[in-house]
């Protein structure tokens, strides 16, 4: 088989089994989008739910999205065997979502008086939980000391709970975390550390060129694989700088973020995050479409309708990772550029190869625009010095993965 013809997983989840535990909370509707987060990402997903969780939602709606019937009671009699041990032998990790102050206080004290607890005694694999509740219950001292018990036994790992709005319109700190924030953290839980102690800044987006206060030009880079390229490499366990153009997407778990608008700023940001003598980064994955030009000057005022034809006159950008190739000494950082053209086959791959060599950099990502730009996933091909590896279509998330692969090789000398 070519490496043209191999198939990647879809993600980190992909194929790893997920006991989604629902318990009684106004926030177990946010349980749905979270089974239906998970499942897209090709997990399987083994729904639980308590008692009171069936007041909130029915355990139709589970079972429908994630095609398994749902476990609600450990002394179902159709059943063969303990369902706790069962689903536990199943389960790569376990996540309660929502979880009540009731829950995690059962949960600090080991108490097995139910499917959802039972069944969190009995994980082999790691165990998350979403605390919701009211603010003044979270801040009672009672559930502060079972957080705190928790926290120490290192039995579970807590996501959230986040600052809002809770169901009694009140406002503090209590509220679950969002379903996208806790997915996220479950592929952390799941994914090798093997990029644990390394540093690594990416870039993303796209940059806008201020003409006036209302006009720019862009492109149409929607950010979407830097965002993957940095939330799998801080899921492996990477220090993650991520410097982002003007995208509204969410900040990815982990990951330290900084927002700029143009390729000055973009510039600016870079140097910062990895110094001037490059010593405060290991790789930099430079995902982001920075505009090629910028007008001389950025009008103060909107600029008036004048004659049928206008004149804008453009400077060049500075070619920030060519800037990096040039200054960088020894085989640190690594360098990963992208290339995205407009043609395909020999022609994207000659690029890509002029790119490497004239940006000194160590992996190119050639793309043809129409196979990347607002996607949700990727069909590239791999360039470095040492070969061109097609890769099939596939999730931006796996294709970051399978580009991490190769950054982590070339940082072990490989």
């Amino acid at each position: 088989m070519s490496d043209g013809e191999k198939t990647y997983p879809r993600g980190p989840l992909s194929g790893r089994a997920i006991a989604l535990c629902v318990t009684g909370s106004v926030a177990a509707y946010k349980s749905v989008e979270l089974a239906r987060l998970l499942v897209k990402a090709g997990a399987k997903v083994l729904p639980v739910m308590t008692t009171s969780a069936a007041r909130f939602i029915g355990p139709v709606t589970l079972s429908g999205i994630t095609g398994e019937a749902v476990a609600t009671d450990m002394w179902d009699p159709s059943f063969a065997g303990e369902m706790h041990v069962r689903l536990a032998e199943r389960a790569d990790l376990v996540v309660i979502a929502p979880a009540t102050a009731d829950v995690l206080a059962r949960l600090a004290h080991g108490r097995a008086d139910d499917l959802v607890t039972a069944l969190a005694l009995c994980a082999q694999g790691p165990v998350l939980v979403a605390p919701a509740m009211h603010p003044r219950m979270w801040e009672h001292p009672a559930t502060q000391r079972n957080v705190a018990d928790l926290a120490a036994q290192r039995r579970v790992t807590l996501v959230g709970p986040v600052s809002g709005e809770v169901a009694s319109g009140d406002v503090g700190l209590g509220r679950m975390a969002e379903p996208e924030a806790i997915a996220a953290a479950i592929a952390t839980a799941l994914s090798p550390r093997d990029l644990a102690g390394l540093r690594f800044v990416v870039t993303a987006g796209p940059t806008l060129e201020d003409v006036d206060p209302v006009r720019f030009l862009g492109n149409r880079s929607s950010g979407k694989m830097g965002f993957a390229v940095a939330e799998r490499a801080a899921s492996r366990g990477a220090e993650v700088t991520l410097v982002a153009g003007p995208v509204s997407l969410p900040t990815p778990h982990g990951v330290k973020r900084v927002d700029v608008r143009g390729a000055v700023t973009m510039r600016q940001a870079l140097w910062q995050a990895m110094g001037l003598d490059l010593t405060k980064v290991d790789a930099l994955v430079m995902a982001a479409a920075v505009a090629d030009h910028r007008p001389v000057e950025t009008s103060a005022s909107k600029l008036k309708k004048a004659d049928d034809r206008v004149t804008l006159e453009l400077v060049k950008n500075p070619d920030l990772i060519a800037e990096v190739g040039a200054a960088r000494a020894g085989k640190r950082p690594v360098l990963v550029g992208f290339a995205v053209e407009t043609e395909g086959g020999e022609a994207l791959v000659a690029y890509a190869r002029r790119k490497l060599e004239e940006k000194h950099v160590d992996v190119v990502v050639a793309n043809e625009a129409s196979d990347s730009f607002g996607r949700e996933d990727n069909r590239a091909t791999l360039v470095t010095a040492a070969e061109v590896k097609p890769l099939p279509t596939m999730s931006k998330a796996s294709l970051a993965d399978v580009l991490l692969d190769s950054v982590r090789a070339l940082l072990q000398g490989k």
